[in-house]
């Protein structure tokens, strides 16, 4: 009976091992780049990690640091474009506006830098002699017929009251030429020292105010910062273009070469040396490796920045990320996530010094 019950037991056991081992089979793929070490069979060792295909130039965000319409979009996925050729444009009519006010209220406060330089015109000056003048004339009429009156009081022949009128109408007289004089030097003097600061300021300022009109309007023409190809077209023409979102037209990269930057975790980062060779895979190719080599290693762990979808990554790992030059990559579109595997033979602590110089030249 109890052999009976030990036979039971262990046909049971067999039966759930193969039942695992064919559940494992048929489960989902592994990850698409586990971070790992795997040792060759000449004593050497693979790096492998997770990676993403960029162009040489990365991918560039195309727009324009404004809020407005987008009038025009002059390209499309797949086109070549040259460095500054206009690919894009938003509406430039309020552009337009903005600069035409700018410049008015330029032309203003110029006008008024040289009002204050010059000083008052000719026609002025002339005005202010003659009514000085005049003033003089009236003092001196006041002055003699008060003499007069005073002269005929001591005769009798007026009375103290009419050569009093005769004093006041004096000293009005006085108060009106000191005022023409001094009308006379104010617009005879040249401009006060502050009074030219501050035109000159205006002026300035207007001045800062037109050239951002200027910028603004240049910057509604989008221009393509790089020799490359549009990758991909992320506005349609009639949206809005806002600073206070994504301002992102279109995005460009430079094809002619193609690097991956792949998350290394940061207990393999000791085996990364310059210049060791690389290849890399992609499920949608099947078998084919891409070779290249690391042509730059990071200096600061972070965050994943690519993720495999798999349901058992982790996520808090740091990484470091390493660029690798694929020798030739054409094929490979940019943003296309791969299997990333570096690899170099065992060699001494010394010659991994010299590998390390070469590569580094």
């Amino acid at each position: 009976m109890k052999l009976h019950y030990l036979l039971l037991l262990v046909t049971t056991s067999l039966g759930a091992l193969l039942l695992v081992t064919e559940g494992r089979s048929d489960s989902a793929p592994a990850p698409a780049a586990p971070a790992a070490i795997t040792p060759l069979i000449d004593g050497g060792y693979t790096v492998a990690a997770p990676g993403k295909v960029e162009p040489a130039s990365e991918e560039i965000a195309v727009g324009a640091p404004l809020t407005g319409l987008l009038k025009e979009v002059l390209v499309k996925e797949g086109d070549t474009v040259k460095r500054g050729e206009v690919v894009a444009r938003l509406d430039t009519d309020p552009f337009r506006a903005t600069l035409a006010k700018a410049e008015a209220t330029l032309q203003l406060r110029e006008a008024e830098l040289r009002r204050a330089l010059n000083g008052a015109r000719p026609q002025e000056r002339d005005e202010a002699k003659a009514g000085l003048q005049q003033a003089e004339a009236v003092l001196k009429t006041a002055g003699i017929e008060l003499e007069r009156r005073r002269a005929l009081v001591k005769q009798g022949y007026v009375s103290r009251e009419a050569a009093d009128l005769a004093e006041r109408e004096y000293a009005v007289a006085q108060q009106k030429r000191e005022a023409a004089r001094q009308h006379f030097l104010l617009v005879n003097d040249p401009a006060r020292e502050e009074d030219i600061a501050i035109a000159e300021a205006q002026v300035a300022a207007a001045k800062a105010e037109r050239d951002r009109a200027q910028a603004d309007l240049d910057q509604a023409v989008i221009r393509s910062p790089i020799d490359g190809t549009v990758l991909r077209v992320n506005r349609r023409v009639g949206e809005v273009i806002s600073v206070f979102l994504d301002p992102t037209v279109l995005t460009v990269g430079d094809m002619s070469h193609l690097f991956v930057r792949a998350d290394v975790d940061e207990a393999d980062i000791a085996k990364l040396t310059l210049g060791m060779p690389a290849y890399v895979t992609a499920e949608a190719f099947g078998e084919e490796r891409f070779p290249g080599h690391v042509v730059r290693i990071g200096h600061m762990l972070g965050k994943k920045s690519i993720r495999t979808d798999e349901a058992k990554e982790r996520t808090d790992t740091k990484v470091l990320q390493v660029l690798i030059a694929l020798d030739d990559g054409r094929r490979l579109p940019s943003g296309l996530r791969v299997n990333a595997f570096m690899t170099a033979p065992q060699v001494s602590s010394s010659g991994s010094q010299t590998a390390r110089q070469i590569a580094t030249r």
